[in-house]
């Protein structure tokens, strides 16, 4: 075997060294980061005032302990802190470590080359209020109480919009929570309200929506999507007469529900619908939904690769329509 007595590295070697050194002074981005102190326990008033902290003026106050051998008190090492106590200026008093309460005594072991365990107890031993002291403080608590319902009073005051006589006021505030059960992924909902006969609303109230599109999350053994979308309806009801047989229809909400596939295509997956509860309070119901199916091979294959599906051309023939005047 044959060895030159100098070798000179190849290009190759020399621009792979470059490359493992670049690589070896490289750092993450996040490396400045302190990943054992996310928690300031005692922050600066500079840090303070850069993060917008709440400031609350608190007045501490510490219980120290002298735990030296006897003969030898005094010494700064032997002292040790036994409690804390806190009072803000919202009247709130922290103590730490809290009162025993009839549990076991809190263990204090002291440093060098004797330890010593010492056994604190907290008790509250103030003495109880009398009854003088304590009908003045509920008197204190309710003139509070009235003066701070007064204050609440002046900010809402007493004007309030109601509405002309002979009309019913209807507020709806609603939620989409969820859909399940569907064919396809990416569900969204398309809504709107179908107001009856002597119903009616602001020109400028939207009265139909779209959600967002969501993905679903398998959950037991249905697929679901979570929508959380929020709603809200205002109208109005006339009454023309004070027969009974001009008792009111209440607003019917009607939903299509409808999926995306890869090409931002849409497939109806199925209509609903749902008449507004006519009771107030908060009402958790649940809608069902159909779709028009046609028979055949042809008419899957083109919902999978094509998309689109045979869709009512009006929505209230989810149920009887509203302009419905019986049989001719």
């Amino acid at each position: 075997m044959v060895t030159q007595v100098k070798s000179n590295p190849t290009f190759l070697a020399e621009r792979m060294a470059n490359v493992r050194h670049r690589r070896q002074d490289r750092r993450p981005v996040d490396s400045t980061i302190p990943k054992s102190r996310l928690i300031t326990w005692e922050p600066s008033e500079d840090f303070v005032k850069t993060s917008h902290v709440v400031n609350t003026p608190v007045q501490t106050m510490h219980i120290m302990g002298d735990l030296g051998p006897p003969g030898k008190l005094g010494q700064k090492e032997k002292e040790c802190l036994l409690c804390t106590i806190r009072a803000d200026g919202n009247g709130v008093v922290t103590i730490k470590p809290d009162f025993n309460k009839a549990k076991e005594p809190y263990r204090v072991e002291t440093e060098g080359e004797k330890r010593e365990v010492w056994r604190l107890t907290l008790e509250n031993v103030s003495e109880g209020i009398r009854p003088e002291e304590k009908e003045r403080e509920q008197r204190m608590y309710k003139d509070l109480y009235v003066r701070h319902k007064d204050y609440l009073n002046s900010l809402v005051g007493q004007d309030f919009e109601m509405p002309p006589p002979g009309i019913l006021r209807l507020l709806v505030n609603g939620e989409i929570d969820s859909a399940k059960g569907f064919e396809y992924d990416n569900l969204y909902v398309h809504f709107f309200l179908e107001l009856p006969h002597n119903w009616s609303t602001l020109p400028f109230h939207s009265l139909s929506g779209v959600t967002q599109t969501c993905r679903t999350k398998t959950i037991g053994k249905d697929d679901v999507a979570f929508f959380s979308y929020p709603f809200s309806f205002e109208s109005f009801f006339r009454r023309e007469d004070e027969t009974e047989e001009s008792l009111p229809q209440w607003p019917v909400l009607y939903f299509k529900v409808l999926s995306l596939d890869f090409w931002q295509r849409y497939r109806n997956e199925g209509y609903g619908y749902l008449v507004i509860p006519s009771t107030p309070g908060k009402h958790t119901i649940t809608c069902h939904t159909w779709r028009p199916l046609q028979t055949g091979t042809v008419s899957e294959l083109r919902r999978f690769f094509i998309g689109g599906s045979p869709e009512l051309e009006d929505y209230s023939y989810v149920r009887v329509p509203g302009t419905f005047k019986g049989i001719c």
